[in-house]
C-alpha cells in the first residue's frame, strides 16, 4: 500500500533522517497499519452507539460543587515572592 516514496515524502515533511533499511521497514509498518483500518472500515457499526470510553466508567468525575477560596494570606505566606498581593514570577526571557 505505501511505497518507499511516500515514506521519504513524510519523512521529509517530519524532519526525520531514515536510512534506507529504516524507509523500508516503515512503509511494512505503515502498509500493515492501514490494512488493519481498511478492515476496520469493512465493518457494520450502524447500530453501535458512539461512546467516549471502549469500557464502563461510572463516576468518573465528581459534581463541581463551589467551595469557600483559600485565604491569600495563606496562598502567599510559602511563596517565594510576592508583589501586589499576588505571586511574583520571573519574566520570559526573550
Amino acid at each position: 500500500m505505501i511505497d518507499r516514496e511516500q515514506v521519504v515524502h513524510v519523512a521529509r515533511l517530519a524532519r526525520l533522517e531514515l536510512t534506507d533499511d529504516e524507509v523500508g521497514k516503515m512503509a511494512a509498518e505503515l502498509s500493515s497499519v492501514l490494512g488493519h483500518i481498511e478492515k476496520i472500515g469493512e465493518l457494520t457499526l450502524d447500530d453501535v452507539a458512539p461512546t467516549s470510553h471502549v469500557v464502563e466508567v461510572a463516576n468518573a468525575l465528581r459534581e463541581d460543587l463551589p467551595v469557600p477560596c483559600l485565604p491569600r494570606e495563606v496562598a502567599l505566606a510559602q511563596a517565594p515572592a510576592v508583589q501586589d498581593d499576588g505571586f511574583l514570577v520571573p519574566s520570559p526571557q526573550a
